[in-house]
């Protein structure tokens, strides 16, 4: 089941641009491991789940993955072959809106080893260049 929002206050949204670096969501919080964007993107909720699904078959019985990233922005779009003007489409899918910097998943209580196979299988279903950042001990 893709992620989406349960209620919206607009059905539709500017697309807007991506600018400038992750200023919040840049640092592992719950796991010891965590995948990094290196670009901005939209990022679909279909692309998350199977991110998702492809480093839980690795992690399954030893760790846990937290999704750090929603996906609240609405993508729209008209049917193939339509004539220009007639407003704008509707809704399509939902995307998250990833700057650089921004941590998309988290790994707790799983080896290193696994961790990185997890997150490297995870990387592969991504529009983006992603890299594996480990947590930083608290001083």
């Amino acid at each position: 089941m893709a992620l989406m929002p349960k209620r919206v206050k607009y059905r539709k949204q500017q697309r807007g641009r991506i600018k400038g670096v992750a200023q919040r969501g840049c640092t592992v919080e719950f796991g010891e491991f965590g995948l990094q964007a290196l670009e901005p993107a939209w990022i679909s909720a279909r692309q998350i789940e199977a991110a998702r699904i492809a480093a839980n078959q690795i992690v399954r019985g030893e760790g846990k993955i937290h999704i750090r990233i929603f996906p609240h922005k609405p993508i729209t779009s008209l049917p193939a072959e339509t004539r220009m003007g007639k407003g704008k489409g509707e809704p399509d899918y939902y995307a998250a809106v990833v700057r650089p910097g921004t941590v998309i998943f988290e790994i707790q209580g799983a080896s290193e080893e696994s961790a990185r196979h997890a997150l490297n299988r995870a990387s592969h279903k991504f529009p983006i260049r992603c890299k594996m950042v480990r947590r930083r001990p608290k001083l």
